[in-house]
């Protein structure tokens, strides 16, 4: 069962500072690119960016280094109260509105940020969809142990149906919201802080049931789960309510309007001896290709046919496109039937319906001959979820190819997750993320985290 507890949140000071918290927020850190990491740093002085994702230095030590440096200024903000903390334990509500440019319009995601108990791996609470690396792991285990604070949030997804949970917080956001700015990805945004009366005994009896799968966040989970057990060690596991037993998740409901995936495509940077003619031919055996000649590049209309005949494809088997910068025209792949069987007799059934493991084992891996250690090399493949971005890219000639999927479907995440299977990396593309610098959540071993009752 998944337990679910307020906490005395750390948030920035916005009254006192008198900004515009879009330029203080910023994306997850796995999700910026250098240029944006400079970006955010120019955007102010007290951006996070210099929390979660600091540069690194010549001369970097292990005294001084982008960890060390995120806990001085960590320390610094919180005793000039550009940092404060809630003198209260408290839950944030969060409404999210955006527009994933699917031609239907404005939609609203709302979120509850709370503290989670960190569970062990095979509890089925808490459940991983995708896998994580080791290099990651360790990145995020520094930054915690320098700063003994949670400054991002796990994004998860709980089942609800008739939207029990978020109803029961929305009627406490007939106030004016704590926070409320335009982000810079045309996003928008808002925050109240709920407190007593709130009902937190309500939320955590409706929580117990459920289990919670994690959207995003995955390396940041296991850091989590990692340092409890460093913290265990040292500190012991009684009393059971200690800080260190707790992570801090964004909430959102799994069957809500406002959940939305977005495609990873897949751009390639090189394939050795690739010539066209070949691949054509070896991926006809699986799959019927429709050439299509990119009359109008750059075209709105044109990327938005593109988009329509994948859906239209996908909706009864698996459809990606190719591109690649050999050609000009754009190739419309869709998987005969019965060549799903070809994937391998390894993998469940329900991997088998994913679009991202067609795409790995019979054209990555069985036509183009990249094997598993290549589809985890960064410098080979780069992941872009905006599809007239990565056709751009391929064209500029930045990379040699790309390859269109359709976004994966939250029942496909279900069924992989519920037979206790990972998916493989980037098969999904929840959007939008949820910013880091809304709340911040210390870590204190001696401070017991209180459960309504």
């Amino acid at each position: 069962m998944a337990i679910v507890a307020p906490f005395r949140g750390i948030t920035y000071n916005f009254r006192e500072l008198g900004e515009d918290p879009s330029k203080i927020v910023a994306p997850p850190y796995d999700v910026i690119s250098e240029q944006e990491q400079e970006e955010c740093y120019r955007r102010h002085p007290y951006n996070v960016i210099r929390l979660i994702l600091g540069k690194r230095k010549v001369g970097d030590s292990d005294w001084d280094n982008r960890y060390t440096r995120a806990a001085d200024a960590f320390e610094r903000w919180k005793s000039e109260d550009v940092l404060i903390q809630s003198d209260e334990p408290s839950m944030y509500l969060v409404c999210t509105t955006f527009d994933p440019g699917d031609g239907d319009g404005p939609r609203q995601r709302w979120g509850l940020i709370a503290l989670v108990r960190i569970e062990d791996k095979d509890s089925g609470v808490i459940i991983p969809h995708e896998r994580t690396f080791s290099a990651h792991r360790e990145d995020r285990l520094k930054l915690l142990r320098a700063c003994n604070a949670q400054f991002s949030q796990i994004f998860g997804l709980f089942e609800d149906p008739e939207d029990t949970v978020l109803s029961l917080t929305r009627d406490y956001a007939g106030v004016p919201p704590d926070i409320s700015f335009d982000f810079w990805d045309g996003t928008t945004h808002k925050m109240w802080t709920l407190k007593d009366p709130f009902p937190f005994r309500e939320v955590g009896d409706l929580m117990l049931s459920k289990s919670i799968l994690i959207a995003d966040g995955h390396h940041r989970y296991e850091t989590a789960l990692n340092f409890r057990n460093m913290m265990r060690a040292r500190y012991g596991t009684r009393p059971p309510n200690r800080s260190y037993e707790y992570v801090m998740m964004y909430l959102a409901n799994m069957d809500g309007p406002g959940l939305t995936i977005l495609p990873s495509h897949r751009l390639i940077t090189r394939c050795a001896g690739f010539q066209l003619s070949d691949f054509l031919e070896k991926v006809d055996q699986w799959f019927e290709i429709k050439p299509m000649l990119l009359e109008r590049r750059g075209s709105a209309n044109e990327y938005k046919h593109i988009q329509v005949l994948l859906d239209q494809e996908g909706r009864t088997s698996s459809a990606l496109g190719f591109y690649c910068s050999d050609d000009s025209k754009f190739y419309l792949l869709t998987l005969r039937h019965g060549a799903r069987e070809e994937m391998g007799d390894d993998l469940h059934p329900s991997l088998k319906k994913l679009d991202v493991l067609v795409l790995s084992r019979l054209i990555l891996q069985k036509t183009l001959g990249f094997n598993k250690e290549d589809l985890d090399d960064e410098e080979i493949f780069h992941y872009q979820s905006d599809m007239k971005k990565a056709l751009s890219l391929v064209e500029s000639g930045a990379y040699q190819m790309a390859f269109v999927l359709n976004p994966t479907k939250i029942s496909h995440v279900k069924d992989v997750t519920s037979n206790f299977l990972i998916m493989p990396r980037k098969s999904t593309f929840f959007y939008p993320k949820v910013l880091t610098g809304l709340v911040f959540n210390s870590i204190d071993p001696h401070e017991i985290i209180q459960i309504p009752s």
